[in-house]
């Protein structure tokens, strides 16, 4: 999770051939979905959709990564991640309307502050040394 341009899409890019999982990127499924909602009924809509496909996943058998903003703490109450990921290498996104709802989480399972390239190897060890 993690503001518009913080670098989801790249850590999971990298990320998802370590841990062999799937990817649900929010875009695409919005796309998928022609639904560009972003009132606050769209963003819970949306954590649900991408809490749907993540738990068919995950119910047979495999790792899934979804990337996507889930900018407050009922939309990531909604998803419910098994691991949180937050992308934290921005103070503001380019879509103010985010910005000003953005609730930064109060836990995380990894806090990246900085774009490397090592971030999504040392995420995929420690999440396989835990498995």
């Amino acid at each position: 999770m993690g503001l518009p341009g913080s670098g989801k899409t790249y850590l999971t890019e990298r990320l998802i051939p370590l841990l062999n999982a799937a990817w649900y990127n929010a875009d695409k499924l919005r796309e998928m979905s022609n639904d560009w909602d972003f009132s606050g009924e769209g963003r819970k809509r949306q954590s649900m959709r991408m809490r749907t496909f993540a738990d068919f996943e995950k119910n047979n058998g495999r790792y899934v990564v979804c990337d996507f903003v889930c900018p407050t703490k009922e939309t990531r109450g909604n998803f419910k991640a098994d691991i949180v990921i937050w992308m934290d290498t921005i103070k503001e996104g380019r879509f103010e309307d985010t910005n000003k709802i953005f609730e930064n989480p109060e836990h995380v399972d990894f806090h990246i502050t900085e774009w490397n390239d090592h971030n999504h190897k040392d995420v995929a060890k420690e999440i396989l040394k835990n498995v």
